[in-house]
């Protein structure tokens, strides 16, 4: 076989809505990867109502590791945007499309908040920090907390959307869906958690370890069931 023929080969399988149509649906399980790989980088995070000394410590001494960090995960919301259209895709096909518009909404809100959460991060990396300005910081650390929390209810919604899409199209049995159910509710108590200390904290076990690790389950899950469907040939990708 020839060069020519080969490189028309490539082209061509590049160029059809079915190559298209696997990379977008495979977009979740590229998002969890760069989301593992930035949370890897990423230093500790001093924890609510951290001393002053400690936060600048960390986000003068940890520069590089901040920043690559935050271009990482940066790639992950987009993924996790592809992840959101290929579902809405998906369900649009199976005539659920206000589920899956749902789902768009959700992925929007979460992609946001992220954004805002590595914004200012790398904002207290390049200037508010090294400036010396304490009390800013500090405030700006508890505010990474608030926040993060706060992404639990679209985090919630976006399980939600996809969860009732797949089971009113029959894409998952009942007792998946009662799973996908527990793990909705699972998601909006993450929302609740405002103790002041201990595993219900901003900085407990269960909004950092336990929740995120439910989200990654699902959209695991949701990626397999739309990789497990054959390719789509519509003209829209």
């Amino acid at each position: 076989m020839s060069a020519t023929t080969v490189s028309m080969t490539s082209a061509s399988s590049t160029n059809t809505p079915a190559f298209w149509e696997r990379m977008w649906r495979s977009s979740g399980l590229q998002a969890i990867g760069c989301f593992v790989i930035a949370y890897l980088l990423y230093p500790a995070q001093p924890k609510v109502g951290a001393s002053a000394d400690a936060i600048v410590a960390l986000y003068s001494g940890d520069r590089t590791r901040i920043l690559i960090s935050a271009v990482i995960g940066g790639l992950g919301v987009l993924n996790l945007m592809w992840f959101a259209a290929a579902l809405r895709a998906t369900l649009a096909d199976e005539g659920k499309d206000g589920w899956g518009a749902a789902a768009t909404a959700s992925s929007a809100a979460v992609g946001s908040l992220f954004l805002l959460l590595m914004s200012v991060t790398t904002v207290l990396t390049f200037s508010i920090a090294g400036a010396g300005n304490q009390p800013l910081a500090s405030g700006l650390n508890d505010f990474l907390w608030a926040c993060a929390v706060m992404t639990s209810f679209p985090r919630a919604m976006l399980i939600m959307s996809g969860s009732f899409g797949f089971w009113r199209a029959k894409l998952i049995s009942s007792s998946t869906f009662a799973v996908c159910v527990g793990a909705v509710i699972l998601g909006v108590l993450g929302g609740t958690t405002w103790l002041s200390g201990g595993f219900w904290a901003p900085d407990g076990a269960y909004a950092r370890f336990i929740w995120p690790l439910i989200g990654v389950v699902w959209v695991v899950f949701a990626s397999r069931v739309l990789l497990a469907r054959a390719p789509g040939t519509r003209a829209a990708w």
